[in-house]
């Protein structure tokens, strides 16, 4: 069984990059949606890089603050 773990592998890139194109009907639906699948899996793994607060807000209240008191 570990021999063909290989084949399996290759088979499985083959059927998520080129199935579309060469698989017919429902197969190659089913390739374009397990691609879609993945790409959404690694784009989730990696924070979008906005900070969900603003480290800065205290601040920028305080000058503002500051700034209405002069």
């Amino acid at each position: 069984m570990k021999r063909y773990i290989p084949f399996f592998i290759i088979a499985f890139i083959l059927f998520v990059t080129i199935g579309d194109k060469i698989l017919p009907g429902e197969l190659g639906k089913s390739s374009i949606q397990t691609r879609t699948a993945l790409n959404n899996f690694a784009l989730n793994l990696f924070p979008t890089g906005k900070p969900k607060t603003n480290p800065y807000e205290r601040t920028e209240n305080e000058l503002q603050e500051l700034e209405k008191s002069r």
